[in-house]
């Protein structure tokens, strides 16, 4: 087994891994719906304790909102935590629910692709559950409709359910030294696109090598928001006043122009979680004068 399954864990923190660990403990072998992020990561580690690493593969979905920087990081960290990284080839394009990019689409993202983990995945590989990496504090968000499609599917959400919120997960990938431990959130690319326009292979690729050269340039976070042929560039606010200096501010500039856009501009409200969604859905997850329908009720 690897060797952070061997780490001394302290104990607080060991105390909150327990509870994950006894969530799934003595499940005949475990499929994690897998990215590389530090939630997922930090699951699949503490299914690897619980249940050794021939009891758990991690399940990744690919498609073209799936960053190819993404897809490699998300190896490197199965890899670390030795777990074998089962791919599997999700075609939410193809829903026209999804393309029409309402406050739902994660719905229809993740209900793609427990599908096909369900239907090519489970038997192949003997799995007698699959889990995802929702957290605490993902549970109490309006914004989440794809927790709807694992309530249907039946998938676990260990980590929720043993109440780890955002801060006590980071804190256990520390201690465990995984390499994703203060990686920052990196939501699919469909998420930098307005809610009603559509999604489509052609702008996933524009954000995708957008925000690829602004990695390259020193901006470990940022989001390019899709506005036609405006990007509105999101990046952490102690990166702001570098953005527009002499020098940087122009290859700013050409990270937006080289990957399509017209224009580049930067929010001066910085990185901001969920902008698109949480203005479109009310505290109880319904879309804005729904009528009480809830994220995602509907499947196309």
């Amino acid at each position: 087994m690897p060797a952070q399954t061997d780490v001394t864990l302290s104990p607080e923190v060991g105390a909150a891994a327990e509870r994950v660990m006894e969530l799934v403990a003595g499940r005949a072998r475990l499929g994690v719906a897998f990215s590389g992020g530090v939630d997922s990561a930090v699951l699949l580690a503490l299914a690897v304790r619980a249940l050794g690493s021939d009891g758990v593969i991690a399940v990744l979905g690919v498609s073209p909102s799936l960053a190819a920087d993404e897809r490699s990081a998300a190896h490197d960290v199965a890899a670390f935590i030795g777990v074998p990284v089962v791919e599997v080839a999700t075609h939410e394009g193809e829903n026209p629910a999804y393309r029409a990019n309402g406050p739902d689409r994660c719905f229809f993202c993740k209900d793609e692709l427990f599908t096909r983990i369900s239907d090519d995945v489970v038997a192949a590989h003997g799995l007698g559950a699959v889990a995802y990496g929702e957290n605490a504090d993902d549970a109490r968000r309006p914004d989440r409709p794809g927790s709807l499609a694992a309530t249907q599917h039946q998938v676990l959400r260990p980590l929720a359910a043993a109440g780890l919120d955002k801060a006590m997960v980071r804190r256990i990938a520390r201690e465990l030294a995984l390499p994703c431990a203060d990686k920052p959130a990196a939501p699919c690319l469909a998420s930098r696109i307005p809610h009603h326009d559509e999604v489509s292979p052609a702008k996933l690729a524009q954000i995708e090598a957008a925000e690829k050269a602004l990695r390259a340039l020193g901006f470990a976070d940022s989001r390019v928001r899709h506005h036609g042929d405006v990007a509105r560039i999101e990046l952490l606010a102690t990166d702001l006043e570098r953005a527009v200096a002499p020098g940087l501010r122009e290859a700013v500039q050409r990270a937006a122009t080289d990957a399509g856009f017209r224009f580049a501009a930067i929010d001066l409200a910085g990185i901001q979680s969920g902008a698109f969604t949480l203005s479109l859905v009310d505290v109880s997850g319904r879309p804005a004068g729904s009528g009480g329908a809830t994220l995602g009720a509907a499947r196309a």
